[in-house]
């Protein structure tokens, strides 16, 4: 039964691309082009609307820059050169030999008959979601009928729950109801803020800006709120601003601290983009001094080319080559601290909570006065919050 969905399936996989081959047409226009067209047409009407004020300058910018970005996405992902007769003959031989080929290593090194154990393991996974949105449903229905509107600590844990089930948008509602209530302090506007950076895949729109002033007005020494306050400036061309806020926020840190970490990356990033020098974690945490691996100048050059998927990417290469490196070096306590600060920023709350409690592990090693220890439990708390 089995074999003859696969020829099946595979004789309809090539049929489609030989139908394809026969019935190209030179005048057709691609989804590529057409997307295009729309985005182009966007920018224009974006223009438009604020020469008629229908929008500030500050949102025009903000979402000509968005649609740019997508332009540049646009091209760089569905420019395709024409295959012409040789690319032509390409496909036809992959449409044959594909199948052939896989059909007969399966039948050498595949088990048909074996049931699918992986999806059999994650049903316990399935039903603890299940689980997880069903008492977030109930308490989003509770606060809703609360007739005071609801408590703050409601509105933040269910804004965190909504972040951690991946609906960007809901936990930025939430985080704005929580923004609302008396008692709203400067890290409900940070994370306010990082919610809808997250639910606009990066973009700092006017709102969540407006969201950053209020987090540092409240406490300037907010690290999030200086981070994202320097992307604010970064994305609307004022590259140096934002380095030099980054840098003068770590001249400032009493001690080390799990965020600085992310400030030397992101100044690094930018650093490349205006021509300053590169910074290290030890010119600011003399006890990270000699085990920080931190991106080579090659790194940093290649990075100010990079787009912004591109830069995570390589922010996530680096991470990984630090939890490879880990698995072989288990006792580097900061490695720890700096891996746990990583993945925490990734927003992979499971891991920074195993790298932090590795590091914590290793400090029962350490002096009582040692300022890593304050480091770990603050990170540990914070993580255990969301």
């Amino acid at each position: 039964m089995i074999w003859g969905v696969m020829i099946a399936m595979a004789v309809a996989a090539s049929a489609f691309l030989f139908v394809l081959l026969l019935g190209k047409s030179d005048g057709s226009v691609s989804p590529a082009h057409a997307t295009l067209a729309i985005l182009n047409d966007q920018l224009s009407e974006v223009s438009r609307d604020e020469k008629r004020g229908l929008i500030s300058a500050n949102e025009a910018r903000a979402a000509s820059q968005e649609i740019k970005r997508r332009i540049l996405a646009q091209g760089r992902y569905h420019t395709v050169p024409q295959s012409g007769k040789f690319g032509n003959i390409a496909i036809v031989i992959a449409a044959l030999f594909v199948p052939i080929s896989a059909a007969t290593y399966y039948n050498y090194a595949g088990s048909p008959d074996i049931a699918s154990v992986a999806f059999a393991d994650r049903q316990e996974e399935i039903e603890e979601r299940r689980r997880i949105e069903d008492l977030t449903r109930r308490l989003a229905e509770q606060l809703l009928a609360d007739p005071n509107g609801g408590a703050l600590e409601g509105w933040m844990l269910l804004g965190q729950t909504y972040a951690r089930l991946g609906r960007r948008a809901d936990a930025a509602d939430a985080y704005e109801q929580a923004s609302l209530k008396e008692g709203a302090d400067s890290v409900v506007y940070s994370m306010l803020a990082e919610a809808l950076i997250v639910a606009e895949q990066g973009v700092i729109t006017p709102k969540a800006e407006r969201a950053i002033d209020q987090a540092i007005l409240l406490d300037p020494r907010n690290p999030a709120g200086t981070y994202y306050k320097a992307l604010a400036f970064h994305q609307n061309g004022q590259g140096k601003m934002a380095y030099d806020m980054l840098v003068e926020r770590l001249e400032t840190a009493d001690d080390f601290a799990p965020w600085m970490e992310t400030f030397v990356v992101r100044a690094n990033i930018i650093a490349a983009e205006v021509g300053a020098e590169p910074i290290s974690l030890a010119q600011f945490a003399p006890m990270m001094a000699g085990g920080a691996p931190g991106p080579t100048r090659e790194d940093v050059e290649a990075v100010g080319e990079m787009s912004a998927d591109e830069q995570n990417e390589f922010i996530r290469s680096m991470v990984a080559r630090l939890a490879d490196r880990l698995a072989e070096e288990p006792d580097d306590l900061d490695g720890w601290m700096r891996l746990g600060n990583a993945y925490k920023v990734l927003n992979e709350v499971d891991q920074a909570i195993d790298a932090y409690e590795k590091a914590q592990d290793l400090l029962e090693g350490t002096s009582s006065q040692d300022p890593r220890r304050a480091a770990v439990a603050q990170a540990l708390s914070e993580l255990g919050d969301q």
